[in-house]
């Protein structure tokens, strides 16, 4: 699934449409997580006018008239927005496509498993953006606050610390991948009750999960299975992946062989030598 990194690279990847106005609409398969509104060729004749990125949804601003309207994306599972030359061949899972002006450049939104969403942000598709938690790479994340919400007085937070900064509605877009390779970097057992963790061990983890976004981001993101961008780029940050993806190999620090434990249905891998689980817990 693209995380906060991929969806971030495919922001950045729009800059070029920026000013350009939408001269064509074809939706070939409105059936996506929700249903895709039938009005979209309203856009015809708006400019681009912004492009934003909150956790894993992207905003698309668009004008006409002085009149805005915003377009919400997210790229589900399997889902990419892909920039080609006009009279570029549809391809099977191309659900959706801008053409801007001139004809220069078709915008594709490609998506095989068809969970994703292109939604007018209207007053219902906003309510999918109001539970959701601090931006990871913002000033609002860090030990403090981090440490307050696991130590909450009315109901302290007892879940294994994996799946905690996995949680949208605490911090986005920290996914599987690099939540693992955040809890690798920072000694700490994937299992290991928030709650247990000190101030300063949440401190050098979301040190961690920063840089690791940040890198991540710089990188392009991490292609897998399906992310691509731009014209079907690919990303590079999975070249550097220490832990994920690498279940019995040596542990690039100790040469343990890597182990995988499932939270939440999700897989996670860890060195048991480096990330020791806390006794009183085993």
């Amino acid at each position: 699934m693209p995380e906060l990194p991929e969806v971030q690279t495919t922001a950045t990847s729009l800059t070029p449409l920026l000013n350009k106005t939408v001269t064509q609409v074809q939706i070939f398969q409105p059936k996506l997580r929700w249903q895709m509104p039938d009005d979209l060729p309203d856009l015809i004749g708006s400019q681009l006018q912004s492009v934003e990125r909150r956790a894993k949804y992207l905003i698309l601003t668009f004008i006409n008239n002085n009149i805005q309207k915003k377009l919400l994306i997210h790229l589900g599972m399997s889902g990419s927005l892909q920039q080609h030359p006009h009279g570029f061949a549809k391809r099977k899972h191309d659900h959706l496509i801008f053409s801007f002006e001139q004809n220069a450049v078709q915008l594709h939104y490609h998506d095989p498993r068809r969970f994703g969403a292109v939604l007018w942000l209207d007053d219902y598709a906003d309510k999918l953006l109001h539970h959701l938690g601090v931006e990871p790479l913002s000033d609002d994340f860090h030990a403090d606050y981090l440490y307050a919400t696991i130590h909450d007085r009315k109901q302290p937070i007892h879940r294994p610390i994996k799946s905690v900064i996995m949680e949208q509605q605490i911090v986005v877009g920290v996914g599987n991948i690099y939540a693992t390779e955040s809890l690798f970097l920072s000694n700490i057992h994937p299992l290991t009750p928030a709650n247990l963790l000190s101030k300063q061990q949440l401190a050098t983890l979301v040190g961690h999960i920063c840089t690791i976004l940040a890198n991540a981001i710089t990188q392009g993101g991490t292609t897998l299975k399906d992310f691509t961008v731009g014209a079907g780029k690919t990303g590079y940050f999975q070249q550097t992946l220490l832990v994920y993806g690498h279940k019995g190999e040596p542990c690039p620090v100790c040469q343990t062989p890597i182990e995988t434990v499932k939270i939440a249905q999700r897989a996670s891998n860890f060195c048991p030598k480096c990330q020791i689980l806390p006794k009183t817990n085993r």
